[in-house]
């Protein structure tokens, strides 16, 4: 990201030469413990009797979720909550059309919402909303209360708010906003090449049947088909769960053909949310990066953490598709040629900064 240094973490432990299967949840538990076990169990001590709320700040399709989930995954589900602004919203959607969660939702608006706007304009905000416009930033903070309650005093990473600037300034004093705990917070800041998120989009592929979702380059599937006509590889659906595929070919969304042309103006809010978060003073923050520039990766992490892209080869005396894999390089938005790291690398840096502050 332009205008903000985000700094080279480094993973790679001097005399740790095994390597660690990142894809295997078991040999991944592993590499935890090994390159971060006592912020773990710091972590862990603290969340015994506390807790935290931590913003989660990056561009749209900057993989926030991901990085949430695993370290709950690490941490305990049972002491952390990932909550989605997007779906929480999605959830709202689904109440309002069953009478009796309808009911309950008014109800708890009717008690809890605080706002200028009128409480029969917020709920036909709510009804009849479109996803091109922001529902009022109050109704968000009064739904966002209502799941923060339902978490029973979990940490909490909040993906999806603030979503504009003004959301910024009530994020400073969400906590006393909602009324819920003393606990510190923390905004945790994104820095996702531009173009990793272009690949990431124009390059992702689904099943028609059963949805399963993969992607061209770094998530292919075991099968891969090679049409001679278009000149054009195709990843072969292998849910083994599904027994209509394994001949079903991986298409790409509607759409994602543009990349991230179709969300610029939504990547450059994003982009000046960052900015201002960054900015503010009375709120300790953790700055992480997915990619590092080629010249440092091999120095701070260990091969198996970066991101391997699969490359297609089509043999034509064998008559069969050859894949070959090698490290991701991508130019960041500073034009630096660099490696595109795993999810797990980027979360142990989560964790050893989040040790230091809690």
């Amino acid at each position: 990201m332009k205008d903000i240094q985000f700094p080279v973490f480094k993973t790679k432990i001097k005399g740790l030469d095994k390597k660690f299967d990142l894809i295997n949840p078991e040999s991944r538990k592993q590499y935890f413990e090994a390159k971060a076990g006592p912020e773990i169990q710091k972590i862990k001590d603290y969340l015994k009797t506390n807790s935290f709320i931590a913003y989660l700040l990056g561009k749209k399709s900057a993989g926030k979720g991901t990085y949430a989930k695993m370290f709950a995954e690490v941490i305990g589900s049972d002491a952390v909550s990932h909550l989605s602004v997007g779906d929480m919203i999605r959830n709202v959607d689904r109440e309002l059309v069953d009478e009796e969660l309808r009911k309950q939702l008014i109800a708890y608006l009717k008690t809890n919402y605080r706002g200028w706007i009128s409480f029969d304009k917020i709920l036909d905000s709510l009804e009849n909303r479109s996803t091109k416009t922001l529902l009022p930033n109050e109704l968000i903070l009064t739904l966002v209360k209502r799941e923060i309650e339902r978490s029973e005093r979990k940490a909490i990473f909040l993906d999806g708010f603030p979503r504009n600037l003004d959301q910024v300034s009530f994020s400073l004093f969400f906590r006393e906003l909602v009324g819920y705990r003393d606990d510190p917070d923390v905004f945790i800041l994104f820095d996702v090449p531009e173009n990793v998120i272009d690949q990431r989009i124009k390059l992702r592929r689904v099943c028609p049947v059963c949805n399963t979702s993969r992607h061209l380059k770094t998530l292919p599937t075991s099968k891969i088909e090679y049409d001679k006509d278009k000149d054009e590889f195709y990843l072969i659906c292998d849910n083994q769960d599904c027994p209509e595929c394994g001949k079903v070919r991986l298409v790409g969304k509607e759409g994602d053909e543009f990349g991230i042309e179709r969300i610029r103006e939504r990547l450059d809010m994003d982009e000046e949310i960052i900015k201002r978060a960054f900015s503010l003073y009375g709120i300790p923050k953790i700055l992480l990066r997915n990619s590092v520039p080629k010249e440092a990766a091999l120095e701070s992490f260990d091969d198996y953490e970066i991101t391997p892209e699969y490359v297609y080869v089509w043999n034509k005396d064998k008559n069969e598709v050859e894949v070959e894999q090698k490290p991701w390089e991508v130019v960041d938005d500073n034009g630096v040629v660099s490696f595109s790291l795993l999810p797990p690398p980027v979360v142990v840096s989560l964790i050893k900064q989040l040790a230091d502050i809690i």
